[in-house]
């Protein structure tokens, strides 16, 4: 029989002292409750309690035996409250991964506003441009862009979607030419991945349909960050994503170009290991994660489109008029207090 059973069974015939009544509580038959007790004294080898046609008592073994099962009944019964609580409230640490430079553009505010909501629960943040796997690795959430977790045992949430924009200094543009189009690139110095990250060759969509195009590059680099310092010092054109250099686009540091053609889309994705039985902690994250892109629209849109134009060095500059805290590219210094956050970066910079 279920030891753990008997044992809850042992501790109600000793409370009540009596198999009959133990078997009323228990809503169970008097032969089942004296099978259990029966069972335990045969897999301890020893009598726990002393029978006699008016009463039941202890023996010497069964008192012993009462008071450290009942510890271990109550000690169970804790962890199981401990867990279903923190299953319904949010505590404990929460593993979140995500690329590097998206998690230091766009990651840290929404941290930094959650954990000021949840105080009782602790952001472990890893950043890492490589392959994760979140069940092997301990992570509870992943934040991906484009196919870098995908795996048939995550499940996986469209969060935003981000846009390629080519752009360069007006320094640069004043002195070298403004490309109009994207064969106009193979006379500039680009910036851009190796060619093993993307890098290569590139498709737009413009007025007459699909142009492809292989730019030289003038300098590659694994990390955009590092490709957007480049652009910023003049040293040629870049193809950047929108959430790095939305307030570059906005204060005109940066010019987009190529305003008839479009890169392919960005999907940004949240993943977590599974929807079943999701601990609070994991599922008010995702919710407010969800929310803080829905709210602040950071991605959700070409960063170009509703960019009033003006001249700046002869060629056509875009200015943003969304409010400067909600612009990508310069995240918000976060306030948290330091033994609240640990964040791990792991990355090829």
């Amino acid at each position: 029989m279920n030891q753990l059973q008997s044992m809850r069974v042992f501790v109600k015939v000793a409370d009540l002292g009596s198999f009959v009544r133990a078997a009323g509580a228990l809503d169970l038959s008097t032969a089942v409750v004296t099978r259990h007790v029966a069972d335990l004294e045969a897999r301890l080898g020893t009598r726990l309690l002393n029978r006699t046609t008016r009463r039941l008592s202890l023996t010497e073994s069964g008192t012993t035996y009462l008071e450290r099962v009942r510890h271990i009944l109550d000690d169970l019964e804790g962890v199981e409250q401990m867990v279903v609580a923190r299953n319904h409230e949010p505590v404990g640490t929460l593993r979140i991964v995500a690329p590097v430079v998206f998690g230091l553009h766009s990651l840290a505010p929404v941290v930094q506003s959650y954990a000021e909501r949840y105080p009782e629960v602790m952001p472990d943040v890893t950043l890492a441009d490589r392959h994760v796997d979140l069940v092997e690795e301990g992570f509870d959430v992943g934040i991906m862009v484009a196919r870098q977790m995908r795996s048939a045992s995550i499940v996986t949430r469209r969060l935003t979607t981000g846009y390629m924009t080519v752009c360069a200094t007006p320094a640069y543009l004043e002195q070298h030419g403004t490309p109009v189009r994207p064969e106009d690139l193979l006379k500039h110095p680009c910036l851009s991945r190796p060619a093993e990250q993307g890098g290569d060759e590139k498709v737009f969509t413009g007025p007459q349909g699909e142009v492809r195009v292989r730019p030289t590059n003038a300098i590659a680099a694994n990390n955009t960050e590092m490709l957007r310092q480049f652009a910023l010092l003049g040293m040629g054109v870049a193809i950047l994503p929108s959430y790095l250099i939305g307030r570059d686009l906005a204060s005109g540091r940066l010019v987009p170009l190529l305003g008839d053609y479009r890169l392919p889309q960005i999907e940004i994705t949240i993943a977590y290991p599974s929807r079943l039985h999701l601990p609070a902690k994991v599922r008010t994250f995702i919710d407010h994660l969800v929310a803080h892109f829905q709210r602040t629209d950071e991605h959700a849109r070409d960063p170009r489109a509703r960019m009033p134009r003006r001249a700046v060095a002869g060629s056509p500059v875009y200015a943003d008029d969304l409010p400067v805290s909600a612009l990508p590219g310069e995240a918000t210094r976060p306030t948290l207090p330091v033994s609240r956050a640990r964040i791990v970066v792991s990355s090829s910079l």
